[in-house]
């Protein structure tokens, strides 16, 4: 087993951008983040924030760039289906349609089948920008399939990125050949860097012909892991760690993942809830381990936010997703289907589709801008959440009855900050109201004070505003951003008056969950 070199001590100048992802302005009420000192006001890093060519990487990939996921569109490939660990949160499934999380797929592909359905879909959604393998198993325990894949697609479509997923222990001996593949991103799923709590989550791994278990297995994994990571971060690799927030586990031990990881030359970290329904099949499920509710989760986020970025819109994939985050159209697209259609991949095409959403995103960066600066001078302690229906590009596009998530916003004089999703099952079904998710739905968005909707029916108006929540329909298709600073302007103003007495909100009634797809 190869060992770490420097563990702890070693910082990637090369990746050090970590810090250039927080946003900065000239905005006089913005507040400073009192772990680092800098402001985080609602605007996002842009093309002045960031070097050229880490600018160029991240412009219009959806899961490295909060502002991206709102327009850009990626999709998984299913042609990595042996793992080398085992995690006892994941069961994988193959022929299923009727879950949404990782490890999950309708249909494995052949490298082949692959490049012909990247091709088909990056011909009718334009704006998908991001070739991703992640699975169902791990896609350097499947390496000639994964390989093959990208080089298929790179010489097919060669304005589309490559995205690579692993558990990170086989990464060391793939990095040259990753670096050759041109493959710009890398996420690696990394729980624990205490081999103990490690054998807490992975009862077994198969390294070097053998098979490891318990603090073994798991200080092999996190020295592979780390030495994969430190490897990337040198040859201008971008790395996003993956962890997953397991309560009792290993939910405080995060924030020394996040230490290490950033040490490390990572550039974001995604900690996402632990998926542990019974009916998924996993160790965890069978065994009664709960999941984490909002609150815990954005509190940790919040702990380990500071010199590395925190990824909070992720959705926690299938490995066959297709389409913007949180509105998956793999259905329209299984192999039968593909193979029917007429593909005629026009990169012109792509290219000015693609130049009408950066424009698109030009203009709501300035909208959001102009009502930031009517903050200026702003005075006050108030902090708040507010839910926001939307089906994608930055607005407010989305009728509550027929939202599958909604996208939080915290709000406060320093401006609107994406803080997470929470996803619900629709209410309103075959043009009528189920009453039983209806109240489901208003639990789960309890701790908000609003809801932005582009329109809502009476009745579920109504329980909103008997539940404290304020249900906001005047902003319909307008930004997101723009929209709710303008509110929040409002808000304070009848504080000031007296018409509204602030009060803090409680905790959501439900755990997070994954939707069925």
């Amino acid at each position: 087993m190869n060992a770490v070199v420097g563990r702890g001590t070693y910082v990637k100048a090369a990746v050090n951008h970590g810090k250039m992802m927080q946003p900065t302005t000239d905005h006089k009420g913005c507040c400073a983040s009192a772990k680092t000192g800098q402001a985080s006001c609602g605007s996002k890093a842009g093309q002045g924030d960031l070097p050229t060519e880490i600018w160029e990487k991240v412009k219009d990939h959806p899961c490295y760039s909060e502002d991206a996921h709102h327009h850009y569109a990626r999709m998984h490939v299913a042609v990595a289906p042996a793992c080398n660990i085992q995690c006892n949160y994941c069961n994988r499934k193959y022929d299923c349609a009727n879950e949404s999380r990782p490890g999950v797929v309708s249909e494995k592909l052949t490298p082949e089948q692959a490049v012909r359905k990247v091709l088909a879909i990056a011909t009718t959604i334009p704006q998908m920008t991001v070739l991703g393998i992640a699975g169902p198993g791990d896609a350097l325990a499947n390496p000639a399939k994964t390989f093959e894949t990208f080089e298929l697609v790179s010489k097919a479509a060669p304005d589309i990125k490559l995205c690579l997923s692993t558990n990170g222990l086989a990464l060391p001996d793939y990095v040259d050949t990753i670096v050759r593949s041109k493959i710009d991103h890398v996420t690696i799923t990394i729980n624990m860097v205490d081999p103990e709590i490690g054998a807490q989550i992975y009862p077994w791994i198969f390294f070097n012909h053998k098979r490891y278990t318990g603090i073994e297995a798991a200080k092999i994994l996190t020295d592979r892991q780390l030495q994969g990571l430190e490897m990337l971060s040198e040859r201008g690799i971008l790395c996003k760690i993956n962890s997953v927030m397991i309560p009792n586990i290993n939910d405080d031990h995060l924030v020394e993942v996040n230490k290490a990881v950033t040490s490390r030359g990572a550039f974001l970290h995604n900690i996402m809830p632990l998926i542990s329904a019974p009916e998924h099949g996993t160790a965890f499920g069978r065994n009664g381990q709960r999941g984490s509710t909002a609150q815990e989760l954005k509190a940790l986020q919040d702990a380990c936010e500071g010199q590395i970025n925190m990824m909070r819109h992720c959705r926690q994939c299938r490995a066959d997703a297709v389409g913007l985050l949180g509105d998956d159209r793999g259905p329209e697209f299984t192999t039968d289907q593909v193979m029917k259609m007429d593909v005629q991949y026009d990169l012109e095409m792509r290219k000015a589709y693609q130049k009408r959403v950066e424009n698109e995103r030009v203009s709501k960066a300035e909208a959001c801008q102009k009502e930031l600066e009517k903050l200026s001078g702003e005075i006050s302690a108030i902090t708040l959440l507010v839910a926001v229906a939307t089906k994608g590009s930055g607005l407010i596009n989305e009728h509550f009855g027929h939202a599958k998530e909604f996208q939080m916003y915290e709000l406060s004089t320093c401006g609107a900050k994406f803080v997470g999703v929470r996803r619900v099952e629709v209410y309103c079904q075959g043009g009528y109201g189920e009453e039983d998710r209806l109240s489901t739905i208003v639990r789960g968005i309890r701790d908000c004070h609003a809801v932005f909707v582009a329109k809502i029916g009476g009745g579920p108006k109504s329980n909103l505003i008997k539940a404290g929540i304020e249900p906001v329909d005047q902003f319909a298709y307008e930004f997101i951003e723009k929209s709710a600073i303008a509110w929040f302007r409002s808000y304070l103003d009848k504080v000031r008056r007296g018409e509204v007495q602030h009060g803090e909100r409680g905790d959501a009634a439900v755990p997070l969950r994954i939707s069925a797809a």
